[in-house]
């Protein structure tokens, strides 16, 4: 595949910030060790470069991994440890095609709702400087195919209410990126889950492994959402 500079360029600097410290891998396992038992079922949506899928199969997961992306989904089929079954698709509320908004310089922050993101701070310098049509499942089908996960991340810029849009049974964990450049999603994405059932929230920042809240209700981690100054995932556990 011909990437050209910028794709080259983008490639490796994900590859720096998401690989370049093995030691967050070996963390996040642990951590998702906390969630998971040997053997249990996992979905990364929006794998990227595999730091989240490595980190759970690490963890004894079974792990079933969506990119959409060419440039990276080529990188993943090539570099992913067996036993990961890595999908071409993105996730959302209905299956068929969309076209994804491809930042070759920044591919973490292609996306199928790029607006969303460049509407926030800190994204002035992003350009999405290309277009892939790109296969659209659902969470449901997904779970059809390959059985019921006992987490899901998901981590798709700005994009997260439309893939939890297409699930309609709870499952045990999730974990879902919130932006502060799209409020909204991440407050779709909570009262999604408050109607799926007796979800318990809270909130990590960052790559860490730390809950930065005690466990609340959807209004109380939606409280707390404005003070949030940086890219988080918000952690949702059904009781």
């Amino acid at each position: 595949m011909s990437l050209g500079v910028r794709g080259w360029a983008g490639l490796a600097r994900s590859l720096v910030i998401y690989r370049a410290r093995p030691w967050r891998i070996a963390r996040l396992a642990r951590f998702y060790a906390t969630l998971l038992e040997p053997g249990d079922l996992a979905f990364d949506i929006g794998a990227h470069v595999g730091n989240r899928a490595r980190a759970l199969h690490r963890a004894g997961a079974r792990v079933v991994a969506l990119e959409p992306q060419a440039v990276l989904h080529a990188f993943l089929a090539r570099d992913l440890p067996p036993g990961i079954i890595l999908l071409r698709q993105a996730a959302g509320a209905m299956p068929g095609v969309a076209e994804l908004a491809v930042s070759k310089l920044h591919p973490t922050v292609s996306s199928l709702v790029p607006g969303r993101v460049a509407a926030g701070p800190g994204f002035g310098h992003v350009r999405w400087d290309a277009r892939e049509p790109v296969e659209v499942t659902t969470l449901d089908a997904l779970i059809a195919a390959h059985g019921a996960p006992r987490f899901v991340k998901i981590d798709v810029e700005g994009f997260e209410a439309e893939v939890l849009a297409g699930l309609t049974h709870p499952v045990p964990w999730l974990a879902f990126e919130a932006l502060p450049a799209a409020p909204r999603a991440a407050r779709a994405c909570l009262a999604r889950l408050a109607a799926l059932g007796p979800y318990r929230f809270n909130l990590i920042t960052g790559e860490g492994d730390r809950y930065a809240l005690d466990w609340t209700d959807a209004a109380g981690l939606a409280a707390a959402l404005p003070r949030l100054t940086r890219n988080g995932d918000v952690y949702a556990r059904l009781d």
